[in-house]
């Protein structure tokens, strides 16, 4: 027997018994009050030994994970065979969700696991003072709002690292003031995924079908993308790219129609033992095939995100996000400094928003979720200028 052969065949016996051993963790987990994080630990340094090439291997070494509280590398390891959307922005509702669906995969052999959620609150939503909304009269109003959520997502897996995958998420907003508009919010996926070793790509259709208030809609449709990297149980590599069209059907917005294309790059790092994450991601690209007055535009930003688990009840996160947005033509603007006086100049636009939100489940499969938004759009042109400020106390129901 060849050396190369001699190695494939004591590879392949670490790794079902590797294997194995987890799916007897599993087991003692699942009937145990109490799982056992020192046999998980041994477990978890073997795989680290003999990493895992199969989609049981990986779900299998991600319950280990979650079973020692190692959410961070939990995900990263979920996330490697499994594919999920519209997961809520906490690390440790989304390894609940990731962990529900490997026990329906592994002990319930399932093919199709999914997950869902139905959330309400209420929230207030007040306009900054800024430049452009003192010029309009809609600076610092405040008004009240009700918000509802619902939707979820299931993954087929396929033989040979193959699925697919499809989610639906509503949302939903009503104010208080007439004045305001209701917004409503429907979000959508399918996707084909292939796994193989350490990496996953996926390639679908997404897209957004939304109402704007005022008797306005905007659709939103695009072919995407996306790449995953396990470089090892503590780093995530993502590279994404997408290309879809915004249509305005009808109305004032028509103008505002567009195309986009953009590409991603991210890292996901464990912090903390795995009891928080740091995701910071990178994207650019351009809108074309716009009747924007200021033509096409070049865009390209960043996003930084940290959540912290504190136990396996509460959890908290904030957030981070800006983008530069420059147009290509020319076009009489308010001047930047007085209303008295206009300037041909070419628009220039900085995005930010900042959010910070806690998760605590007062019940199983129950949770409260406050959360805080703010949002800036800095422009050279007066009427681009906004600023809000958002809080808001939902209720989570998990299926």
């Amino acid at each position: 027997m060849s050396r190369r052969k001699r190695w494939e065949k004591t590879h392949r016996a670490a790794l079902c018994a590797f294997v194995g051993s987890l799916a007897l963790l599993g087991a003692g987990a699942a009937s145990a009050a109490e799982p056992d994080p020192v046999r998980a630990r041994e477990i978890v340094e073997a795989a680290q030994r003999t990493p895992p090439d199969s989609v049981a291997a990986h779900l299998e070494l991600g319950r280990a994970y979650f079973v020692l509280g190692q959410y961070a590398e939990a995900k990263i390891e979920f996330e490697t065979v499994l594919r999920f959307d519209s997961l809520p922005q906490d690390l440790l509702s989304q390894v609940e969700i990731y962990n529900k669906a490997a026990n329906q995969a592994l002990d319930e052999k399932r093919s199709l696991t999914g997950f869902g959620y139905a959330e309400t609150g209420i929230g207030r939503y007040r306009v900054n003072s800024t430049r452009g909304t003192d010029a309009f009269g809609g600076g610092d109003r405040r008004d009240d709002f009700v918000n509802a959520r619902v939707g979820g997502g299931l993954n087929y897996a396929l033989p040979n690292g193959y699925a697919l995958d499809a989610s639906l998420d509503y949302r939903g907003r009503y104010y208080d003031n007439s004045d305001s508009r209701n917004d409503s919010d429907l979000r959508w996926r399918v996707a084909g995924s292939r796994s193989f070793g350490e990496n996953n790509l996926a390639v679908g259709l997404r897209g957004r079908n939304s109402y704007r208030g005022d008797s306005d809609f905007r659709n939103d449709a695009g072919l995407f993308a996306d790449y995953r990297y396990r470089v090892d149980p503590d780093n995530q590599l993502t590279l994404g790219a997408e290309y879809r069209r915004r249509r305005y059907p009808e109305g004032p917005l028509r103008e505002r129609s567009r195309t986009s294309a953009d590409i991603s790059g991210g890292w996901v790092h464990s912090l903390l033992d795995g009891s928080g994450s740091l995701t910071v991601t990178a994207h650019g690209g351009q809108h074309f095939a716009t009747s924007r007055p200021d033509g096409n535009s070049n865009f390209y930003g960043a996003t930084v995100a940290l959540d912290f688990t504190v136990n396996n009840k509460l959890s908290w996160g904030t957030f981070a996000w800006w983008e530069r947005d420059a147009f290509n033509a020319d076009r009489i603007h308010f001047h930047p400094d007085t209303l008295d006086n206009s300037v041909f100049l070419r628009r220039k636009d900085n995005l930010y928003e900042v959010g910070a939100y806690l998760v605590w489940e007062f019940v199983p499969t129950w949770t409260l979720r406050p959360e805080l938004l703010w949002i800036r759009d800095q422009s050279n042109s007066v009427g681009f200028n906004y600023s809000s400020t958002e809080f808001w106390l939902n209720v989570r129901k998990a299926f």
